[in-house]
């Protein structure tokens, strides 16, 4: 097996490739990238064996096809070090010994034989396939992935939902706290209404990678297994079994206060009154009443305690609310628009976060959070 290949553009991909591997791998040999040399392309693939990620990479030469897995940290350590230029790899796929010839001098690492590899199976059987735009995709990650929980009992809310609709995208994510739901009207399904559960580390992947551009995402899944194909990427993953809860019956409705109020003016006054917070609860309150916004917050244990009173457009009855401001924080963080829309019904029940200016219409993005015993 002998080729030559462009430093940079196979560190490129190796560094994209690589943040598959976890910190435990679950066989010693998941912590090499298998590299395969065919049809004039480097194809390298890194796996955990839930999630793979296969990068293919124009080669300058190939004088002889082949397959061998070479530890993924000392190939990246050793690729970062090398300014730009083309680099031999000349394999004794008997031996496994690996030679890289660059233009001042040669390098030797010993590999492992590709057939110890484990490969991850595609999306087989009868699949649901879609094309759709990168960077629509990106968006719906972006938007969501925040509001995903950390849970060993409920795998499934550690994913993205997924619907695709004869006129819309639908992505949510909910930590059961918080919960997230983007609409994308610009992307539709036109054979039908399907579900896709997306696993967090795979989503994770695509954020890192996937690009802002219309460039043509090609996605396909079945009830096992999902598949993403884009430029030079492919990804495979499991997913997770399990029933995605109804997040409609949470989002109440017809509300009846609704607060206009400055972003970033929220945004700051937040951080500011949350120090004074209980640092178990994070509690902060929300009064409301003609006009005005006070937010206040203590700490009884160390007699703490801090507020302050913004302008607002409200013009419903008083109100009182409880909210975890780190929960806040994370929301208004994640709209772009310049004031937000916060709608209550009542101290017990969700509270609505929306953008005031959607300049997308295209879009329509809902934040909800659970209130808090004030």
């Amino acid at each position: 097996m002998k080729f030559v290949v462009s430093s940079n553009a196979m560190l490129t991909r190796l560094q994209a490739v690589s943040k598959v591997i976890g910190g435990k791998s679950v066989q010693p040999i998941l912590d090499n990238i298998l590299l395969v040399a065919a049809n004039g392309l480097l194809y390298a693939t890194a796996s955990d064996k839930e999630t793979t990620m296969e990068a293919k990479i124009e080669l300058e030469n190939l004088e002889e096809e082949g397959r061998i897995t070479i530890p993924a940290k000392i190939l990246l350590d050793m690729l970062k070090e090398f300014p730009e230029q083309p680099l031999t790899f000349d394999i004794n796929e008997s031996t496994n010994e690996v030679k890289i010839i660059s233009e001042k001098g040669e390098f030797s690492v010993r590999g492992e034989s590709a057939e110890d590899y484990p490969v991850q199976g595609g999306a087989e059987g009868e699949n649901i396939s879609f094309s759709t735009k990168c960077g629509l995709m990106l968006d719906g990650i972006v938007k969501s992935i925040f509001a995903t929980a950390n849970d060993d009992l409920r795998p499934v809310m550690n994913c993205i939902l997924i619907e695709m609709n004869d006129d819309n995208f639908t992505f949510v994510a909910s930590d059961a706290h918080k919960l997230v739901r983007y609409k994308r009207f610009d992307a539709k399904s036109d054979n039908g209404q399907h579900v896709l559960i997306l696993p967090k580390k795979p989503a994770l992947m695509l954020k890192n990678i996937l690009p802002k551009d219309d460039a043509e995402l090609e996605l396909s899944f079945n009830e096992k297994m999902v598949c993403f194909v884009f430029g030079d990427y492919r990804m495979t993953s499991t997913l997770v079994e399990g029933r995605f809860p109804n997040y409609n019956s949470v989002i109440p409705q017809n509300n009846s206060k609704k607060v206009i109020i400055e972003k970033k003016e929220l945004y700051n006054s937040l951080r500011r009154v949350s120090v004074m917070a209980n640092q178990a609860s994070n509690l902060v309150k929300f009064d409301l009443s003609g006009g005005k916004l006070i937010i206040s917050a203590q700490d009884v244990d160390y007699s703490m305690s801090g507020h302050e009173t913004l302008t607002c457009q409200y013009e419903g009855e008083e109100i009182a609310i409880g909210f975890k401001s780190p929960f806040v924080l994370e929301i208004l963080s994640n709209i772009e628009s310049e004031n937000v829309v916060l709608e209550l019904s009542d101290p017990t029940r969700p509270g609505l976060f929306l953008p005031f200016e959607n300049e997308d219409k295209d879009e329509d993005l809902l934040m909800l959070l659970m209130p808090m015993m004030v």
